[in-house]
């Protein structure tokens, strides 16, 4: 279970970000939390104490996730890339089968944002994208129904 997990340099900075933010900060705002329902009295009985106790399970757990999706992030730079199929990193442009344009980056799966172009490399787009290249027809069996894309353009920005 040590796989590397893909990601782009800006991903990598996000995740990182957001666990010094849970051990720096959020960390001690629980820890206060809990302190200070403590100073309530009984335990048995006192919402705010189970309810900072809750929170600091789920900030653990976060912290515990995020280090070790940090600890075996392969970060990828689109930049420095080439070729003539889609991979991770890649950008592809695709006309839909209302020949309306399309774009998506595939990215890692912290990083996907469909409202931005971007989508997970987990996503049924993504998995249906890899390896394909310019001019093929592309079948996508997504919850919401089959799509058809044809890709136009593959680049690496």
């Amino acid at each position: 279970m040590n796989e590397k997990v893909p990601m782009l340099e800006e991903g990598y900075r996000r995740l990182e970000a957001e666990l010094k933010n849970l051990k720096s900060v959020e960390r001690q705002a629980v820890v206060l939390a809990i302190e200070e329902a403590r100073a309530h009295g009984d335990l048995s009985e006192n919402a705010e104490y189970h309810a900072a106790k809750e929170k600091q399970g789920h900030i653990e757990g976060r912290i515990m996730e995020l280090e070790g999706k940090v600890s075996r992030a392969e970060i990828f730079d689109p930049t420095t890339m080439s070729g003539d199929r889609v991979v991770f990193g890649a950008t592809v442009t695709m006309l839909d089968e209302n020949d309306e344009k399309v774009i998506y980056q595939v990215v890692g799966a912290d990083e996907g944002d469909v409202k931005i172009g971007r989508i997970s490399y987990k996503s049924p787009i993504a998995r249906a994208l890899i390896g394909r290249k310019i001019d093929d027809e592309v079948e996508v069996k997504a919850p919401g129904g089959d799509r058809y894309y044809e890709i136009t353009k593959i680049e690496f920005k």
